[in-house]
């Protein structure tokens, strides 16, 4: 055998365990191969368990062919032994503890590198991860330009696949209507809708919170280190594992709910000014947002203090309208923050986060009226959001953009900046103008300032008071399903889901419950003067199911009285028991709308206000 000298072997390292020792006793004699550059422990080629002797006593190193321990070493440099991972990542792989499993290792005598994993330390090793997948993978690509063109805002713009992100399709070639609108790639809607633990959601049917376990809704935590995949193959597997890591809004705004202790605290509401109601009941310092909410409806100027008591859900309900159209958000239907000097010196941009965040906790409506770029801005930072001309509810500052967008030279666009010369000037937008395309970074920056900017101090308070109960945290961990509550109103009411949303709480009249049904469908077919968001009022408090659902669920009750009664504290309908259908639509329409429009008229003198 061909051996370096004792003095040079020292300093070549085993390729099984990269030591220099050379302790016969510990590690077993330690042997060169200079013609092979190769260095090997006895005992450590021993301890080996993908190599064994094919050859003869002289050949190799005592029968271990050099060919075999080249394979061995490569073999073993793939496996997560502690000289690949190092003392970061060597940990069990079954159950990934490693304080424990390290000290054990250390006990048995194997070396822990202290250092990064290998794996770490390769050139441009995640460079994939980085990479956006921007084809149209369908199976008929309508596209003349072929499946790489992507021409964004337009319907040959490729959108990826929400689940994986690793597929994609232009907009027309699945006959998308709009970037917003989700899609998913063949491979994950077969993983989703064909797996045995995932069931597709039914519409408008909502969880019933006694029925969900706090172990059903969180998440369990993932191994800390995860062989490396692709962005896409990741996905894959993470939607294999089941529906867990599929959140729909109602069981994250129920798991929310947990931290809602048993303890109740009353608060004393008039509803004809629920808005300084709720400011004095929401800012007493005795009273806590993870207490469960009781109402008591009072009357203003009421000598006799006397109270009655009221709907939780109609009282956050009315809560959401006032906000909604106060002079704390600007815009007609897609809302974002104005900027209201006094507002901001009396906390109240704080106060409505905070408001907003309770009444999704407690089981009040959504809000349902953020604009896109509202939204963003909580979720992926004003720094990371671009507003549009539509977010500028400003009349004169809209017009100055579109002036600036639809100059045709370089002489319109600067005849345009001389005339608002002192506007720009004021908030900083003043740029110099070289070319005709310089208008769209001004364009930017007006939108920029007057959007986010301006407002800068309104939304940060507003996003603290929406970080109570942990729901601004929420929003910013499953953006999609939040988007959903706040950004859209809810689905227009059928009469099928009405029928499905009440249950028959007492022993039923069939033919009391014949013309409920009947009375549901005309309402729908516009045969009444009552819609279906009124019958829900009248019986719950609310235009619309809460994301989290109804608490209790609302019930019908068939009864012996000339008219309908409504319990909104129990979500109860009483319906009355007639004889003829004509008797109980006439019974049904008379004191739904005459209800509601005294209700109406009762508080319409603070709405807007």
């Amino acid at each position: 055998m061909n051996e370096n000298k004792p003095g040079d072997s020292q300093n070549l390292a085993c390729v099984f365990c990269r030591k220099n020792d050379d302790c016969p006793n510990k590690y077993g004699e330690k042997k060169t191969k200079e013609k092979w550059n190769l260095t090997v422990h006895y005992y450590c080629l021993l301890m080996s368990s993908g190599i064994w002797q094919r050859g003869k006593e002289e050949e190799g190193v005592y029968g271990f062919l050099i060919e075999d321990i080249r394979k061995e070493v490569n073999r073993a440099s793939k496996l997560v032994q502690a000289i690949n991972a190092g003392v970061f990542f060597f940990r069990c792989t079954i159950c990934s503890n490693s304080d424990i499993f390290q000290k054990e290792m250390l006990r048995m005598g194997i070396h822990i590198p202290e250092k990064d994993a290998s794996w770490e330390l390769e050139e441009n090793a995640y460079q994939e991860l980085l990479q956006h997948h921007e084809r149209c993978d369908v199976r008929r690509c309508r596209c003349k330009e072929g499946r790489d063109y992507n021409a964004p805002d337009s319907k040959w713009e490729i959108k990826r696949c929400q689940c994986c992100g690793s597929s994609g399709t232009h907009l027309a070639c699945s006959s998308l209507r709009s970037w917003e609108q989700n899609w998913e790639c063949l491979e994950c809607r077969g993983i989703i809708y064909n797996s045995g633990e995932f069931q597709k959601a039914k519409k408008h049917v909502l969880p019933n919170s006694n029925n969900v376990g706090i172990t059903d809704c969180l998440l369990e935590e993932s191994s800390p280190k995860l062989p490396r995949q692709s962005p896409g193959s990741q996905s894959k597997d993470l939607l294999r594992q089941g529906s867990k890591f599929r959140r729909n809004v109602s069981t994250l705004l129920i798991e929310l709910g947990f931290q809602i202790k048993k303890k109740t605290k009353r608060l004393y509401i008039n509803k004809a000014n629920i808005w300084t109601s709720a400011l004095d009941a929401f800012r007493n310092r005795n009273f806590n947002p993870s207490y469960a909410i009781e109402v008591a409806y009072v009357i203003e100027n009421d000598n006799f203090g006397s109270e009655h008591p009221g709907s939780k859900q109609e009282f956050l309900s009315l809560l959401m309208q006032h906000l909604e159209n106060s002079s704390l958000f600007e815009g007609s239907l897609s809302k974002n923050l104005s900027l209201n000097s006094q507002a901001l010196k009396e906390n109240l941009y704080y106060e409505a986060g905070k408001m907003l965040a309770i009444s999704l906790v407690h089981g009040g409506p959504s809000p349902g009226f953020f604009s896109k770029t509202l939204f963003n801005c909580l979720v992926y930072g004003p720094e990371n959001t671009q507003p549009i001309l539509d977010d500028v509810s400003d009349f004169d500052v809209a017009q100055i953009i579109i002036r600036i967008n639809t100059a045709t030279t370089v002489a319109d666009l600067k005849s345009v900046i001389n005339e608002c010369y002192n506007y720009l000037e004021l908030i900083g937008c003043l740029r110099l103008i070289t070319t005709l395309s310089d208008k769209y970074m001004l364009v930017k920056d007006i939108l920029v300032y007057h959007v986010i900017q301006r407002v800068q101090a309104p939304f940060e308070s507003f996003k603290q008071g929406l970080k109570t109960l942990g729901v601004l945290e929420k929003i910013q961990a499953y953006p999609e399903a939040f988007c959903s509550i706040l950004c859209h109103k809810p689905e227009s009411l059928s009469a099928k889901i009405l029928s499905d949303l009440f249950t028959v709480h007492t022993l039923p009249d069939v033919k009391a419950l014949g013309f409920w049904n009947s009375y549901l469908q005309a309402v729908e077919d516009g045969k009444s003067t009552t819609t279906m968001e009124d019958i829900l009022i009248f019986a719950t408090g609310c235009s619309s199911i809460p994301p989290a659902g109804f608490k209790p669920t609302p019930s019908i009750e068939c009864l012996h009285v000339d008219f309908p009664v409504g319990n909104k504290c129990n979500n109860c309908l009483a319906i009355p028991i007639t004889n003829t259908y004509k008797e109980f639509q006439e019974n049904m329409d008379f004191t739904i709308r005459n209800t509601l429009k005294l209700e109406k008229e009762e508080s319409s003198h603070y709405i807007g206000h």
